[in-house]
């Protein structure tokens, strides 16, 4: 018998079809909000419109007072006016008994005009001007001194007035978790926020009387939390032993998750994210456990935002078109995105003509009437698409791109969605947290807001922006009044 010849091996990708047309499931439809149906939002107020849900919002904020009023006997609540300022979700938040929590002059004023007084504002940032300060100072704001020159400028006021000013210090902690925050406060490990609350004591009239630590945003781990009491409650002793005045409270920030999935995150967020329960038990056990037996526990201050907002938002939106996308290495794409994938060639399935990503690398896309200017959040999270009506196929893998101009306006790589056709509507969710405050009339007008109501009805809490709100600032210089020989509409500056 002849000698086979010799084949140099090689690892090649297999590509193969789905064994099962089901493993995308079935995506749930949400044509009601709060018992206000979908299409009847977009009929009246037009797309694409945030929603808010005020059962919603009331329900967070009572859960976390809940789970932390459990385990520790005095905790207040702020809200953290950077994740929404809406004066309607923030008023909803105060109605619930929480302060405002500001990290600048504009939130401060914001806060100031929703009629909440100064003394129930916790002022923190790392840029505050004097004026800002001394207004603060005036109405009792509690400021959280972020840096050295901040020291200095509060210390001058201090003299100034005569008088002794309380305030509170940012520190940051080494979790072990993630990177350190070090661009805000003062470092606890190097002993630089100890050496700063001794020098202030004995060479200013500051009186540093709590201790402020925000360990970072989207926390999964609520041991971090457990970290960051232990350090800021040890500090706080030693500064009492160095013969500083004793702190009345520790605000360990915010951070806490919302049920958001991170891009490349393998557990749904129901598995996740950690409860209020847990942030509480992990705050709550160690500061108990560092602090001097028989002594009153000092106050502790929450700043928590996105778990509070975050699943009470939803944006509707239709599509406006429908594509079909060529991918020439699905699990490649998929992977990039860090969003996994089935790898090699999609299965090609459902019924109605439905035509999905195959051998070839074709896969269904639809373009939507909002864009990632209105969804930032999209750059670190994968938002849930829903479909507002019953479908009428199954699902397959889809392709959502945004209605801007950018190659970059991706708003998912990869969601289980049924045939769309132009007009039909789907739901975004959860978006409540930073969208707002983040988002920007770039291409287009940024949307209306309503929040559906305890009450049953659905009320505008901001209207669709103009043209004239993107010009009203806008002042056009006399010389170029004119275009090729003709006035041009606009505000002139004849100065």
């Amino acid at each position: 018998m002849s000698k086979q010849p010799y084949i140099v091996p090689a690892i090649r990708r297999v590509s193969q079809s789905s064994a099962n047309p089901q493993r995308l499931g079935r995506t749930p439809v949400i044509d009601v909000i709060d018992g206000v149906p979908v299409a009847g939002l977009l009929a009246r107020f037009g797309g694409p419109l945030f929603v808010f849900s005020e059962a919603g919002l009331r329900a967070k904020i009572r859960d976390a007072k809940r789970a932390f009023a459990a385990v520790y006997p005095d905790v207040t609540f702020a809200w953290s006016y950077k994740t929404n300022y809406l004066d309607a979700v923030c008023r909803v938040f105060h109605q619930e008994g929480s302060m405002a929590e500001v990290v600048s002059g504009f939130e401060y004023e914001k806060a100031r005009a929703n009629g909440v007084p100064g003394a129930r504002i916790i002022f923190n940032g790392p840029y505050k001007t004097t004026a800002e300060l001394r207004r603060a100072v005036d109405e009792g704001a509690m400021i959280q001194v972020d840096n050295r020159d901040e020291v200095v400028a509060l210390a001058r006021l201090a003299a100034e007035m005569d008088r002794d000013l309380k305030v509170g210090m940012r520190v940051h902690v080494d979790t072990g978790t993630h990177a350190v925050w070090s661009k805000f406060g003062f470092s606890v490990e190097g002993g630089e926020a100890l050496r700063m609350i001794r020098w202030m004591t004995e060479n200013t009239r500051l009186r540093v009387c709590g201790l402020h630590c925000h360990v970072g945003t989207f926390m999964l781990d609520a041991g971090a939390y457990a970290t960051a009491a232990r350090a800021v409650t040890e500090l706080a002793l030693e500064a009492e032993e160095a013969g500083c005045p004793p702190v009345s409270y520790l605000n360990l920030g915010g951070g806490f998750a919302s049920r958001a999935r991170l891009h490349g995150q393998y557990l749904p967020p129901e598995q996740a994210t950690p409860s209020f329960d847990d942030y509480a038990r992990e705050l709550s056990g160690t500061i108990k456990d560092c602090w001097p037996q028989g002594r009153t526990l000092p106050k502790l201050y929450l700043e928590t935002g996105r778990a509070l907002v975050d699943e009470a938002g939803y944006l509707l939106a239709s599509v406006v078109a429908v594509k079909q996308r060529t991918v020439k290495d699905a699990g490649a794409a998929l992977a990039a995105y860090g969003k996994g994938g089935a790898g090699g060639a999609l299965a090609a399935y459902g019924k109605g003509g439905s035509v999905v990503a195959a051998v070839g690398g074709r896969r269904n896309a639809v373009v939507l009437d909002a864009g990632i200017q209105i969804l930032y959040t999209t750059a670190w999270y994968q938002p849930s698409i829903y479909p507002a009506a019953e479908p009428r196929t199954g699902v397959q893998p889809t392709t959502v791109y945004g209605c801007l101009c950018m190659n970059i306006d991706v708003i998912r790589e990869e969601a289980a969605l049924p045939d769309l056709r132009p007009g039909d509507a789907v739901v975004i969710h959860p978006v409540g947290a930073y969208n707002i405050t983040q988002s920007m009339q770039f291409i287009s007008y940024r949307p209306a807001v309503v929040m559906v109501g305890t009450d049953g009805h659905a009320h505008l809490i901001r209207r669709r922006e103009t043209l004239e709100d993107v010009r009203g600032p806008e002042v056009v210089p006399g010389f170029l009044s004119e275009i090729n020989g003709t006035a041009g509409e606009a505000r002139v500056d004849r100065q």
